[in-house]
């Protein structure tokens, strides 16, 4: 398959950004068959989509943490190829039956917020199912009793692949099913999976694939529903360069399920693929969005060279998300990259209030005379 093409023709257009809600997908939900299984805690629609007639039975959710769009975006593309009538297209639908939930918090997708509107994180809310969507999820899967299961996510621009410099934009893992983390048949077949992906983003994004940490979470769905022996896959979408709408990381992610979906369709899987997926090389805390480098300030009346890095945060505002740089760490970086790195080669640093950065203030500021830093970017 010439995937970078099937993205192209059947990205839906209609979803673009981090700002994802239930207004921005019920139109597209409406062209298609689609049931409520439940309601938020204040009161919002949950959307299943059931797809395919075919033996092998996947489930797969997305916005678990309402600010976590990307996946959302994604699946509604793998929605539409699904829905091409092409022969791939016709053989997965056939050979699989979906089930999909696009948008399991649909009150902290409005919020943009990772909880719920009660506050509460619904993947550490997987043996509690203290909240009506946490119950929602756990019906489905009893009532669908799935082959497989995609828990789809986002995660923040700080991880990167290991210590290679470059950023995961990409990350899966097959969480554990308990506190040794032993691999049985169920993990195994959700590493067989991952490994096949892998090999596919490997041609188009080679060494921006990472594997999540597997420390073992009883509260994580993840983790549970691989203790009920479902074979299960988080998926972590995450940063590209220059790509904080998550556009380019998207495509990947569709990418990512349907070449998953289609090794399922081609493979029997017997084969053990676990010393693979333990060689995808593990995510790493290693990068901010900015580093400053050799910048010089006066402090206590002394000249001193420093590193200092800012971060953005993200900032619902008149139902568009902006993104606010903030100082977020001065000096000890060593081993850690930015997303953007600014040489001052010794140019002073001066604000209007102070001539040395300070945590949490905005990364506004001036470097010599010539250098003026805005929401962290040079501003010519």
């Amino acid at each position: 398959m010439n995937y970078l093409h099937l993205h192209q023709q059947y990205k839906a257009e209609s979803l673009f950004g981090r700002y994802i809600t239930l207004k921005h997908i019920e139109p597209l939900l409406a062209k298609h068959p689609t049931s409520i299984v439940g309601h938020s805690v204040l009161g919002k629609p949950i959307y299943q989509l059931l797809l395919g007639s075919g033996k092998t039975k996947v489930l797969m959710w997305s916005q678990m943490h309402g600010n976590e769009s990307t996946t959302t975006k994604a699946l509604f593309d793998f929605i539409n190829f699904l829905h091409s009538d092409t022969k791939e297209s016709r053989e997965i639908l056939n050979s699989f039956t979906f089930c999909l939930l696009p948008m399991l918090n649909p009150d902290g997708s409005e919020l943009y917020t990772r909880e719920n509107a009660n506050g509460i994180d619904l993947n550490r809310d997987a043996q509690d199912l203290s909240q009506p969507e946490s119950q929602v999820l756990r019906q489905v899967f009893e009532n669908f009793q799935p082959d497989f299961c995609y828990n789809l996510h986002d995660q923040r621009t700080i991880y990167g692949v290991a210590d290679s410099g470059k950023p995961a934009t990409v990350s899966f893992l097959a969480p554990a099913y308990n506190e040794n983390r032993d691999i049985n048949v169920v993990r195994t077949k959700a590493m067989s999976v991952i490994v096949a992906m892998n090999q596919t983003l490997q041609t188009l994004i080679p060494n921006q694939v990472g594997r999540f940490d597997d420390s073992f979470n009883f509260n994580c769905v993840g983790d549970t529903f691989q203790f009920l022996k479902v074979p299960t896959i988080l998926f972590e979408a995450g940063h590209f360069p220059e790509d904080y709408e998550r556009e380019e990381t998207r495509k990947y992610i569709f990418i990512a399920l349907l070449s998953g979906i289609q090794y399922l369709y081609e493979n029997d899987i017997v084969d053990n693929k676990n010393e693979d997926y333990l060689k995808i090389p593990q995510n790493k805390v290693i990068f901010y969005d900015f580093v400053y480098k050799n910048v010089k300030i006066n402090y206590d009346d002394k000249e001193k060279i420093i590193n200092f890095a800012a971060q953005y945060n993200e900032v619902l505002n008149k139902g568009k998300v902006t993104f606010e740089a903030r100082i977020a760490q001065i000096d000890n970086l060593d081993n850690y990259f930015g997303h953007k790195i600014l040489d001052a080669k010794g140019e002073v640093y001066h604000d209007n209030d102070a001539d040395f950065p300070n945590i949490e203030q905005n990364a506004d500021f001036y470097l010599g005379k010539n250098i003026k830093i805005v929401n962290g970017l040079i501003n010519n």
